[in-house]
This record gives structure tokens, sequence and C-alpha cells, in this order.
């Protein structure tokens, strides 16, 4: 999907490589565009460019989650309330990271509260 020049123009690197998409939202946006059909592992990997040493434990974990189901050799999204759920909260990630950029784990884990200090 092409980006307009200013987005290419003003943002960094990184964030272009995968429009700061994770393999599971790849994923999941592949099999919500196509919730009728269930895919092949090989089909899937094919059509989100996840690497082939990735795609199942993306899938493994999708389906933890209820987000896809299994069956055979056959995968398909989950759910429509679990699928639900997840959209919601990936979108809502995505518009606070966008208005307040992104959390930086190492920062929270610098001034978080240790389990054994409270004891």
């Amino acid at each position: 999907m092409p980006i307009d020049i200013e987005t290419f123009e003003s943002s960094l690197e990184d964030h272009l490589q995968n429009r700061g998409e994770t393999n599971a939202d790849r994923v999941m946006r592949f099999l919500a565009v196509h919730p009728d059909k269930a895919f092949t592992q090989s089909e899937i990997r094919d059509a989100t460019d996840v690497k082939a040493g990735s795609i199942s434990v993306v899938l493994s974990r999708l389906e933890d989650r209820g987000l896809v189901r299994h069956k055979g050799n056959y995968w398909a999204l989950g759910e429509a309330d679990d699928v639900a759920a997840y959209t919601n909260m990936a979108e809502s990630t995505r518009t606070a990271n966008d208005r307040f950029g992104e959390e930086d784990m190492d920062e929270w884990l610098e001034h978080a509260v240790d389990d054994e200090d409270t004891e």
C-alpha cells in the first residue's frame, strides 16, 4: 500500500519497515479481509510476508488468545467477539501511540515497583 510523500519524508526508516505492524497484526489483517475462508500456514506466510521461522509461533499465539482457529492444516479467523476485542484494543493502542508517542519499556521498568520491595 503506498504512502504519501510527506509521510515518506518525515518518518524514520524503522517505522516504514512494516508501518509499525507486528507479525500478528499482519496475520490478523489478512484473515480479517477473508473471514469466510481458511488458509494453510504457508498461504498465510506468503500473503503476509511473515518469515517461515516465525509464522508457526505467531499462529499458535493467536490461537492461544482465541483470535484464530486451527483445524487440520488450515487456519481461520477466530470467533467474532474475541476478534472485535482484539481489534478495539489494537486500534486504541495505535491511537494512543500516535497521540502520545510509543511507550519505552526500559523506561517503564526503570520506575516499576519490585514485588520483593513491597513485602
